[in-house]
């Protein structure tokens, strides 16, 4: 009875127990050092994938990482700045509506006429294909100067370079996730403003 009570009691404790972390692939210390990857988690990669450790696999994740944090800025102030109330001036067509009378939101898309929706996906189109792309091969994954903007770049050194596109990277992380928020907020009903 007692040699039972002792291996119940060392299962409940081993459960407990930290469990043995197995040592972590070269290919994954690759990208420990990279920009982005910070205390507490470090390199995190919970998918997998970039487990073989190939630089252009890597690369290509972090300049749509980039990219997407980017728009979901420009995203989120865009939502709140709409939930405000501000409102282009003028109508949006030739048969008079007006940019007050389109909704917020998911309900923005039956109000605007088709033709205004051909013309954002043509406008969202020009700007992937022509705009947001390095075509000089730029001094970092998502520099898109091309050599026609700098806004005093260069002026920066290399440590505060550094910071700032570790800044630029973890807004884009937040802003993917506030805009997320606000869009599941609005399908459930919740009201962003008192």
């Amino acid at each position: 009875m007692k040699s039972a009570i002792f291996a119940s009691l060392l299962a409940v404790a081993s459960a407990f127990a930290p469990a043995s972390q197995k040592a972590s692939s070269t290919a994954l210390k690759a990208f420990d050092d990279e920009l982005g990857a910070q205390p507490p988690l470090g390199f995190f990669d919970p998918l997998g994938l970039v487990a073989d450790g190939d630089q252009e696999k890597f690369d290509r994740l972090r300049y749509v990482e980039l990219k997407h944090g980017r728009i979901c800025m420009l995203g989120v102030v865009g939502y709140l700045v709409q939930e405000s109330g501000t409102r282009l001036p003028g109508t949006i067509d030739l048969a008079g509506t007006k940019f007050t009378d389109i909704p917020n939101g998911f309900a923005a898309f039956k109000a605007i006429p088709a033709g205004g929706l051909v013309q954002l996906l043509f406008f969202v189109g020009v700007l992937e294909a022509c705009v947001m792309k390095d075509l000089t091969g730029g001094e970092h994954i998502g520099d898109f100067r091309n050599g026609a903007i700098d806004f005093g770049w260069d002026s920066f050194d290399e440590e505060t370079k550094l910071k700032k596109r570790g800044i630029e990277l973890n807004q884009g992380r937040a802003a993917q996730m506030g805009l997320l928020a606000l869009m599941v907020h609005e399908q459930l009903g919740v009201p962003l403003t008192p």
